[in-house]
């Protein structure tokens, strides 16, 4: 079988069998910029529905799952246009159907958050079980129980959620955990419903902040955003708006990672600091030295030697489940012996296995990961079993001697906006080789 190379990704060319090779022991250099938060630009679309209105999103990051969510709001009567390569006008004034297809909502959880804005947009919407990563059960319960205090009456009926109400109430809700979806979609369907309604044990992070703000920008009324606590005074209606998304931090992270692996200094634009807290004082703890020239800019310089150190995922302004993974990059290569919990989702450690076949010592008991440093890792062919799996082993293949072919771009592409320009653009050497089947 041949192999064809391709600059830049593209969905029709990330096949099971494409893979990334990249060969290790470069040092980075130079200024990268961070697109915005997938995350929030996904939940921020399926807000859009709650306006009879056109809405414009600055900064949507051009991405599989974005490609996805764009089909599931035009099969429900949507009109989404691209104005630029980040900017979308999304026109929900026709919006006319309450049952996006399963085809395509099986294959991207995000698309579950707009039942909350159907219900309270059309006052019924039916919404297939989500789909995305196999990190965990990720149940819709809290969505469930959310909707049925807001007033609305809810079946679950051969993979299929309905939800109904004539008009949502305004209601007291508390999360038995502070889950970030369960918090977007009840936020969602609040804005709409009569009365005051008010969300404990609410999910803090940033994201949930975002749409907020966005909300607000439509005229919702959301008040402590951003604390445990959200209050949502209903309004008659909102109205479009122009929106510039959040910075994603989650990227910020992964290239601060890359530049630590590879004992680099770099800098990112834009970022929000304080959405980096926890990654940042994690990497301080290991030896590296991380400013902040400006509000919006972070440098990172790298350490001689990196110390070992211990984490635990938590829900923010906790430690990020989706930095765990890129983390142990970086303790199988410290010096010393770490412990990773992972107390957020129940199957998240799929790139152990993967990255002691690059040489590292992690063993795995129940939720926690054993990581011994060595002191290098080894190129090898390896396969992500979901996003952040694959990111971190793109970036144990930077740090690893020789080359390693990285497996399990369907991954990558739905998290990571043209990832292999930005770290080409710093110095790194890798490709995307996609195979090309034999003739006759």
């Amino acid at each position: 079988m041949r192999t064809s190379t391709a600059t830049l990704p593209t969905t029709d060319q990330t096949t099971d069998q494409a893979y990334l090779k990249i060969q290790g022991g470069y040092r980075l250099s130079g200024e990268v910029k961070i697109s915005g938060a997938k995350n929030s630009a996904l939940v921020l679309m399926a807000g859009a529905l709650l306006a009879a209105d056109t809405t414009i999103l600055h900064a949507v990051p051009d991405l599989a799952d974005i490609r996805r969510l764009e089909e599931i709001l035009q099969a429900l009567g949507v009109k989404v246009q691209r104005l630029g390569a980040e900017t979308i006008a999304i026109d929900a004034t026709d919006l006319n159907t309450n049952d996006p297809p399963y085809r395509l909502v099986s294959q991207l959880r995000a698309s579950f958050f707009a039942i909350g804005a159907l219900v309270a947009r059309l006052g019924i919407a039916r919404v297939p079980l989500p789909g995305g990563c196999a990190i965990g059960a990720r149940p819709v319960e809290l969505h469930v129980r959310g909707l049925q205090a807001l007033g609305a009456e809810v079946t679950i009926d051969h993979g299929v959620v309905t939800a109904s109400a004539s008009k949502l109430k305004g209601a007291r809700i508390y999360l038995d955990y502070p889950s970030v979806g369960a918090t977007e979609t009840l936020m969602m369907a609040a804005t709409l419903a009569d009365g005051e309604t008010t969300i404990e044990n609410a999910a803090q992070e940033p994201e949930v902040v975002d749409l907020a703000n966005f909300c607000n920008a439509m005229g919702a009324k959301i008040y402590g955003a951003g604390t445990n606590s959200i209050t949502i005074v209903g309004v008659d209606r909102l109205h479009g708006t122009e929106y510039q998304i959040i910075p994603d931090r989650i990227e910020a992270g992964t290239f601060l990672l890359a530049a630590a692996v590879t004992h680099s200094a770099i800098t990112l634009a834009p970022v929000i600091p304080a959405h980096l807290t926890a990654v940042v004082a994690k990497l301080e703890d290991m030896g590296g030295v991380i400013t902040f020239p400006d509000p919006t800019r972070v440098h990172f310089s790298p350490a001689h030697r990196y110390r070992a150190t211990d984490i635990e995922t938590l829900p923010y302004p906790g430690f990020p489940t989706d930095m765990q993974a890129l983390f142990m990059s970086l303790l199988a290569i410290s010096e010393g012996n770490s412990l990773v919990s992972e107390t957020v989702f129940e199957n998240r450690f799929g790139h152990v296995a993967e990255l002691n076949r690059m040489g590292a010592d992690i063993r795995v008991k129940g939720n926690h990961a054993a990581v011994r440093g060595v002191p290098f890792l080894s190129g090898a062919p390896v396969t992500g079993t979901d996003l952040r799996a694959t990111a971190a082993l793109v970036i144990a293949g930077l740090a690893a001697h020789g080359e390693s072919q990285v497996y399990g771009l369907q991954h990558l592409d739905r998290g990571y906006w043209q990832l292999e320009a930005k770290l080409r653009g710093l110095g790194a050497h890798l490709e995307r080789c996609v195979p090309i089947a034999p003739k006759g």
